[in-house]
């Protein structure tokens, strides 16, 4: 298939590694010019070399820390030189600390609503006008699959990814007959280094190996395994395409047929 996006701009939040670089990558493969970004400075530069080694599209990358207030500001400046606009905008921002409703304090809460919330939506805002101007636009968010079914010592992660939920769907509503889609992408047990944070904190919260606390989350998914970072980048890379142009205001799971609900 080919999904019409050769020589499309597009920017990829959270990049430098996980789930972010491996829609990064996926784009790229599309004939894509893909510009990364985060706070790994080393990673970013390795990443985007081994993409233009490729030789399909192209990579650029920007520093860029989503809790600093200025950061949209730079970001987009970074898009105006090193792409000279955009058509594509992958939100993704970095999962907050692990914990209870009960441990979730007010300071916590402000702080990464800023980061995961806040940014995600003034960037988004930033780009729309120049999308509906050349009637051409795929915004994807990246959140998880705590957003339908609650993911117990997530509860940070669960309250403010479900706040883009209500978002995500009004704006497509909105900008639809402009040629712009607005989905969001939830993954499941992607294996990722995220991942693997998770379940050392599952581990240590309840006083088992991580072996033992692995195996126990796999017999919960049907498909047997954990997902690859590039099973979840193709799925993410389609729904930027040009074929997907019918796909809106939808949230696309990619978790093996983990999730229990309709």
């Amino acid at each position: 298939m080919d999904f019409g996006i050769s020589g499309k701009r597009a920017l990829v939040l959270a990049s430098s590694r996980g789930l972010g670089l491996g829609i990064a990558r996926a784009l790229a493969a599309e004939g894509a010019h893909v510009l990364l970004c985060g706070r790994s400075g080393d990673r970013l530069a390795e990443n985007c070399k081994a993409i233009n080694a490729e030789g399909k599209g192209k990579a650029d990358w920007v520093w860029a820390d989503l809790a600093e207030g200025d950061a949209v500001a730079n970001l987009q400046k970074a898009v105006a030189d090193k792409l000279g606009g955009l058509d594509i905008l992958v939100n993704n921002t970095g999962g907050p600390t692990p914990g209870t409703a009960e441990e979730m304090t007010v300071e916590k809460l402000e702080s990464f609503f800023q980061t995961m919330v806040v940014r995600v939506i003034a960037l988004t805002s930033a780009f729309l006008p120049a999308m509906k101007e050349q009637g051409f636009g795929r915004i994807l968010t990246v959140a998880s699959s705590g957003v339908i079914e609650p993911i117990p010592n997530l509860a940070l992660s669960n309250t403010l990814r479900g706040a883009l939920v209500g978002w995500n769907k009004t704006l497509a509503t909105e900008v639809a007959s402009f040629g712009i889609t607005a989905n969001m992408i939830l993954p499941g047990r992607i294996h990722t280094d995220r991942i693997d944070e998770l379940d050392g904190a599952n581990a240590k919260r309840q006083g088992k190996a991580l072996d033992e606390v692995r195996a126990a989350s796999i017999k919960t998914i049907p498909a047997g395994r954990l997902g690859t970072v590039d099973e979840f980048g193709a799925v993410g890379a389609f729904l930027c395409s040009g074929p997907a142009a019918y796909v809106t205001g939808s949230m696309i799971r990619v978790d093996g047929g983990a999730a229990k609900s309709l």
